[in-house]
């Protein structure tokens, strides 16, 4: 049925019945976005996401007959961009596709002031028409599609508090509510990425009970 679905819509789709399949499929050419479906022969979609992300940045929206909150959280947690809860509608799986592929295409947030191509903070620097993250010590930290936006919503508004619905309205993140923990564990992804687990005041500062707040001053270049 998906792959029905977007073929006519004019994607070129190539399906894979497992791990060893979707291997094979990514060592033979480009792909801009993998549908990476939870219930899997063998090796499961938590774990095939896991292995994608260690080797590649390419979008992955999860897709699963269980819609709990544990679920988003799971797949999340180990790099995925969006969630897709079974039975879906042809609406909404062509909506988080476009949307998706939109972000990865275009790394500007929706909002009327132009984004800024460089932005440095606390001896970083994120250059955001290339999506790079380069760390203090010159290396490129990856970043999927949703911590991109996470980290440029949060540039944006330094040293201001951000709300969770707030954020995820900026940070264009589709996978939950601000009710439940898929922005606290894409913000704790971000995180790890920063260094801040190492850190006596973190980069990104938690206030209780109503969002974040990025503790650095930006300039923007």
């Amino acid at each position: 049925l998906l792959t029905r679905i977007l073929r006519e819509c004019g994607y070129e789709v190539t399906g894979a019945r497992d791990g060893a399949e979707l291997q094979s499929i990514m060592g033979a050419g480009r792909i801009d976005l993998i549908l990476l479906d939870i219930m899997l022969p063998g090796d499961s979609g938590i774990d095939l996401c896991r292995m994608i992300r260690n080797q590649s940045r390419v979008p992955i929206i999860m897709i699963s007959a269980r819609g709990q909150e544990s679920d988003r959280v799971a797949g999340l947690d180990v790099g995925a961009d969006d969630y897709i809860a079974k039975p879906f509608g042809r609406s909404e799986v062509l909506a988080r596709v476009r949307a998706v592929l939109r972000r990865m295409r275009d790394p500007h947030t929706p909002l009327d002031a132009p984004v800024p191509e460089r932005f440095e903070f606390a001896s970083w620097q994120y250059h955001a028409r290339r999506r790079e993250l380069i760390a203090p010590s010159g290396a490129e930290v990856d970043l999927t599609a949703a911590e991109q936006d996470l980290l440029l919503a949060l540039l944006r508004n330094p040293q201001r508090m951000i709300g969770r619905e707030r954020l995820l309205e900026l940070s264009r993140s589709r996978i939950g509510s601000s009710t439940d923990r898929s922005i606290d564990v894409l913000v704790s992804r971000l995180r790890r990425k920063l260094g801040d687990g190492r850190k006596m005041r973190p980069l990104i500062r938690t206030v209780r009970g109503v969002g974040y707040m990025l503790a650095a001053d930006v300039v923007v270049a």
